[in-house]
């Protein structure tokens, strides 16, 4: 890195802010251990012969194939940038930090110019609809083999031209494109993933807006919500199976002791409820008494009565 590239970048104020937190992760910027595991791990798992390189095929299977073949295409004739890699069709491990941060967060300079050169076909610097539709003819295949209602290229193109409002109708620059973020991002998702294209016609706006917020309210980026999420996933698949197994004891017992609350509170008021019968018995019994005696009071004072009548 240059003196200029150093002081253009934000690099200074993550390291000062690295001085003022104790928690490196509460630090996003370059130095979260979270985003180097999401992307170690998402590199890992579509290296399939662990030869730490990718093919075609690996790629193809990103974020469970969402992505289509023609751009998979685009990205192995190196068209946004050139492998590092070495090998022919091969994409390294360096190469592939530059997909997935372009891929998950398309609002990002880098990422804009990454997406626009693979779709700039004859890179002339516009992108024009007929480029547009060598990429989105195999999205409507794919929504059919969804049984999917396809969306009519007509209409995207109609959306997107609304949305981003080139200079030149039917021309669309990467000036254009960084005018207009985020939206412009619907552009590049439209045309090559599927699956948050599928997303997004299918957005709850509310939902999204929560999403956008984190924990302490601010605003994440669409890569830092992705890294969190990930690495959440990782963490449980991680887990070991004597954690899960010690956890599923502690459920266990912590059930059993309520269980065995529940039966002493039980037994402790059936007792309670014993008391009270015996105390109602033996209430009954003195009223009994109390009553014969009354009536042999009253007997006592009715003869009395009849044998001074008599005299």
């Amino acid at each position: 890195m240059s003196y200029r590239e150093l002081r253009r970048s934000d690099l200074l104020d993550a390291l000062f802010a690295l001085e003022r937190e104790e928690d490196i992760n509460r630090v996003p910027r370059y130095f979260s251990y979270e985003h180097f595991y999401v992307v170690y791990c998402k590199f890992w798992e579509l290296d399939s012969d662990h030869d730490f390189s990718l093919d075609r095929n690996d790629l193809a299977h990103y974020a469970n194939c969402a992505l289509t073949y023609q751009i998979v295409e685009r990205i192995f004739e190196e068209a946004p940038r050139k492998f590092s890699s070495g090998v022919p069709g091969k994409m390294g491990y360096e190469d592939f930090v530059w997909f997935i941060l372009s891929e998950e967060d398309k609002t990002t300079d880098t990422a804009m110019e990454y997406w626009f050169r693979c779709a700039d076909l004859d890179c002339d610097g516009v992108i024009t609809p007929s480029e547009m539709w060598h990429f989105y003819e195999e999205q409507m295949k794919r929504l059919e083999g969804l049984s999917q209602e396809p969306v009519l290229f007509e209409d995207v193109l109609c959306q997107l031209h609304d949305m981003l409002q080139p200079a030149a109708e039917g021309c669309y620059t990467l000036a254009d494109v960084r005018r207009t973020r985020p939206q412009s991002s619907l552009l590049f998702n439209s045309l090559f993933n599927l699956h948050k294209f599928m997303a997004y016609e299918n957005r709850d706006p509310f939902a999204l807006r929560a999403e956008q917020l984190g924990e302490e309210g601010q605003v994440l980026s669409d890569w830092d919500r992705f890294a969190r999420g990930e690495y959440l996933r990782l963490a449980v698949e991680e887990e070991p199976e004597d954690m899960q197994v010690d956890t599923a004891d502690e459920m266990w017992g912590a059930a059993a002791g309520r269980s065995a609350a529940g039966s002493k509170m039980l037994l402790e008021e059936a007792d309670a409820d014993e008391e009270e019968l015996a105390a109602v018995g033996l209430g009954a019994a003195a009223g009994a008494a109390a009553a014969a005696d009354f009536v042999a009071a009253a007997s006592d004072a009715a003869g009395a009565t009849a044998m001074d009548a008599a005299s």
